[in-house]
């Protein structure tokens, strides 16, 4: 059967961090148009521009980097959340803030983000003692279902042979009294 675009858009969009990326395009697209505007509105221009710009493009790749390879969900967010606000000493205050805040969140929200997890059986069992309470996050009807858990082989022990013995190589002799202590070897570190 065939899923509806809909429900294809729903799958792809909660399989991967979607608002952190589309926060950190937002703050790219708005930190790097911004030096772009007449000069009335702009705060620096010049060669100052040229960081915002980068900077800019540098977040949106970060947050497609989030939408299209959600492993490297964590170092995107780290980075977009560094940039973001070194955006705000070095791009027009970030773009007025609004870029900075942006950032920061699409950041968090990337850092944050869990790939879903099926539910255990023992999560439904605790969902039922406790009253039967809705926990769809209140969807209603329209929600779709939670897959059932996939049954796991049973485990078996496995035995790991023992590493083989090795001879213990004999301490160094001590040294004698009669021998001078080097700079080097000197137990209490001092120098001559």
């Amino acid at each position: 059967m065939l899923l509806s675009r809909r429900q294809r858009w729903r799958r792809w969009r909660r399989s991967r961090p979607f608002w952190g990326g589309l926060f950190a395009i937002l703050a790219g697209t708005w930190i790097c148009v911004l030096p772009l505007a007449p000069l009335k509105i702009m705060l620096q221009q010049g060669v100052a521009g040229i960081p915002s710009v980068l900077m800019g493009i540098v977040m949106v790749v970060l947050g497609l980097t989030a939408w299209f390879s959600p492993p490297q969900r964590g170092l995107a967010g780290v980075l977009t959340t560094v940039i973001a606000t070194a955006a705000l000493v070095l791009s027009n205050l970030g773009g007025f803030l609004i870029g900075t805040l942006l950032g920061i969140l699409g950041g968090g929200l990337m850092f944050a983000w869990q790939p879903y997890a099926a539910r255990r059986a023992g999560d439904s069992d605790a969902a039922g003692a406790s009253g039967g309470a809705d926990t769809s996050g209140g969807a209603g009807e329209g929600a779709e279902p939670a897959p059932a858990p996939i049954p796991s082989p049973p485990l078996t022990p496995v035995h790991a042979p023992s590493p083989p013995r090795t001879a213990v190589p004999a301490p160094a002799p001590p040294r004698s009294a009669t021998t001078p202590p080097t700079p080097h070897s000197d137990p209490q570190g001092a120098q001559p």
